[in-house]
């Protein structure tokens, strides 16, 4: 709210340079925010994906959390007014990348009654399969597409 207010001051003063970098400032809070959000949905989606793979079956909580943490990073990467997407297909691969690790902890203690620690439940589980399998569910494909 701040921001706001001192973009009202700096327009008012006819600092339109200023309020520029101003407005570029608030830009890259708000992605900032975006990613984060999608970073913690990923992390939810991973865990239950991995758990998938890992034991070779699903159970009805997972599916409906798949399905929410799927709509919930929809949601959050989608522009309302603008149209078009907040993260681009390859930034949406690297968040997903990024909290791949935090998912593989966390199902480690949840799959097969937490008997595996994460380096050996990774043993069990294509990383990039994983990764491609949220990336078919976020963007609605009816393919993977490929990691490089």
């Amino acid at each position: 709210m701040e921001e706001l207010l001192e973009l009202r001051e700096l327009l008012l003063a006819d600092r339109v340079s200023d309020a520029l970098l101003l407005v570029e400032e608030m830009t890259e809070m708000s992605k900032d925010d975006k990613l984060n959000k999608i970073f913690s949905f990923g992390i939810i989606l991973l865990v239950h994906l991995i758990k998938q793979a890992a034991e070779g079956r699903t159970t009805r909580s997972w599916e409906t959390s798949i399905l929410n943490a799927v709509k919930q990073i929809q949601r959050t990467n989608q522009r309302l007014k603008a149209g078009g997407m907040y993260l681009t297909l390859q930034e949406l691969q690297d968040t997903l990348e990024d909290a791949y690790d935090s998912a593989l902890r966390q199902a480690a203690l949840e799959a097969f009654e937490g008997r595996y620690d994460a380096a050996e439940l990774e043993q069990r589980v294509d990383h990039k399969a994983v990764i491609n399998q949220a990336i078919a569910l976020i963007v609605g494909s009816e393919t993977e597409p490929a990691i490089n």
